[in-house]
């Protein structure tokens, strides 16, 4: 089962993405120190000598600023993450006897009007009161206030719960309220799950 890291999971192009930009902010960074080194020791003695020494140190100073953005940026990729999208992380309770329908086959999907995308599973912990918690994550990848995670437990049944959220979410360091399933469909019809048994809440990371 994917933990909740493997939303961002390690490839080898990210990798390869974030030495390239580690080692061109280090070649970077050696050759304005030593542009300076040769600049300051030649020495300025007129006006147009402190304009031109000014220039080179703000040229020095954008250029280090550019290498740490790019370099940020590149981390962010090699760990998947992108800062215009957002990913919602999530917590859905249920009761400890579906468990059992937990696992590698198990497939939760971001639903909207625009796409749909699957979710990755950070893992299942037991609660003291009975139940079970399965936390997981995924990513908002378009603008729209249509959405929908759909759980999906082989054997039994399917559970719905809509994202109350607006169409550009904000970050949020805290999970927000707990919301009951908004449709359950089980496979068998004796079998119909409990509502308010399956709950969910989450946060905008």
């Amino acid at each position: 089962m994917s933990t909740l890291s493997g939303l961002w999971t390690e490839s080898a192009d990210g990798q390869l993405g974030l030495w390239m930009s580690a080692l061109s902010g280090v070649a970077a960074a050696l050759a304005v120190a030593l542009a300076l080194t040769v600049y300051f020791r030649l020495g300025y003695r007129s006006r147009r000598d402190l304009v031109r020494h000014g220039l080179a140190v703000l040229a020095a100073v954008a250029l280090l600023a550019f290498v740490g953005y790019d370099m940020r940026h590149a981390a962010l990729a090699y760990l998947g993450l992108n800062p215009s999208k957002p990913a919602v992380e999530f917590e859905i309770r249920m009761p400890r006897e579906t468990l059992s329908a937990v696992s590698a086959d198990t497939q939760i999907e971001l639903h909207t009007d625009r796409n749909q995308t699957l979710a990755l599973v950070d893992g299942v912990t037991d609660l003291a009161d009975g139940r079970a918690l399965l936390r997981g994550a995924v990513a908002l990848n378009h603008h729209t206030a249509d959405r929908v995670l759909v759980l999906n437990l082989p054997g039994k049944g399917t559970f719905e719960f809509r994202l109350r959220l607006p169409a550009e979410p904000h970050r949020t360091g805290q999970f927000g309220p707990w919301h009951l399933a908004d449709r359950i469909a089980s496979p068998i019809a004796s079998d119909v799950a409990q509502q308010d048994a399956y709950t969910i809440r989450y946060r905008v990371l």
